[in-house]
């Protein structure tokens, strides 16, 4: 079968003439490069990479402190002194422990938590950007980024919280079997800080700007998340809908959801209304959300 060029060449006519690129892809079944797979093959993917993403959370878990001479000992003096920081603000100078019973363990408990989220939110904007290298080289999921970050999140956490044990235990507050809801608790909020993890990644991917606002926004739902405060008390004297806005939080319900796992001082009646309905509904939306808004993009993280 003579080609193209030597049709041309004998004066044949082009049977290509007048057919655009889309045409021209489709007569000769040439396929986009990186075309974004459908949803349930993209999670086949994301799937059988799982071990590249424990490997890479783990690796950059050990490397994250490598330079320092306390080494690993910094992911537990972290969360301590944010704790000690935010102690002497708002207990010793602002006196907003008044009421709130063993107030350095609840302390220390909404500190630990809410910064699982925020780390895992703000390395989630920046693992596209900061990995246009590996993703330019190498052809996975990308997906497995703001997944591997947000893993490497959950490592940390889970040494923090064995400090976090010893801290409740210290202020004598008793081993109790709801302590068991610890395991539930932390895969709520692991699900739902993949989620926004990637729905930033994405946002973060096309506007570079986001991750030095990122910090601010951050903050600013911090003291929107009952870290030092207690949420009944603050609630109750707030309008109907803000005090239901402010119960809703994602971030303040985790929080609370670990206080009462934790300690035998914060009663069930302290929750917000039906918690556990809402810790697995905003796992849902979170992670569900956030990983179909990142799916869709697929085909243009690294092109840019």
């Amino acid at each position: 079968m003579s080609t193209v060029f030597e049709q041309r060449a004998a004066g044949v006519a082009d049977p290509d003439a007048g057919l655009g690129p889309a045409e021209l892809a489709a007569k000769y079944g040439l396929t986009i490069s990186g075309r974004r797979p459908s949803l349930a093959e993209y999670t086949r993917q994301v799937w059988q990479r799982r071990y590249f993403i424990g490997a890479y959370a783990t690796a950059k878990l050990m490397v994250q402190y490598s330079s320092s001479k306390l080494g690993q000992v910094w992911q537990v003096l972290t969360p301590l002194l944010n704790a000690a920081v935010y102690f002497l603000i708002f207990d010793l100078l602002l006196h907003v422990s008044k009421g709130i019973p063993d107030y350095i363990p609840y302390l220390c408990t909404g500190v630990f938590v809410f910064q699982f989220t925020q780390a895992a939110v703000l390395s989630g904007t920046r693992s596209i950007s900061d990995n246009l290298g590996l993703i330019r080289a190498l052809h996975f999921p990308r997906a497995a980024l703001p997944i591997a970050f947000t893993v490497n999140q959950l490592q940390q956490l889970v040494v923090s919280m064995g400090v976090l044990g010893v801290i409740v235990l210290v202020s004598g507050l008793p081993v109790t079997v709801n302590w068991l809801l610890i395991i539930p608790v932390l895969l709520l909020q692991s699900t739902f800080n993949a989620g926004l993890a990637m729905f930033m990644a994405r946002i973060g991917a096309k506007t570079s700007d986001m991750a030095q606002l990122m910090p601010f926004i951050i903050r600013t739902w911090m003291y929107l998340s009952g870290v030092f405060w207690a949420v009944d008390s603050v609630a109750s004297k707030l309008p109907h809908w803000a005090g239901t806005l402010i119960e809703a939080n994602p971030a303040l319900i985790y929080i609370e959801l670990m206080r009462y796992s934790l300690m035998d001082s914060v009663p069930a009646s302290s929750l917000p209304h039906h918690v556990w309905i809402m810790a697995a509904a905003w796992a849902v939306i979170g992670g569900l959300g956030g990983y179909v808004f990142f799916w869709k993009a697929e085909e243009e993280y690294g092109r840019g």
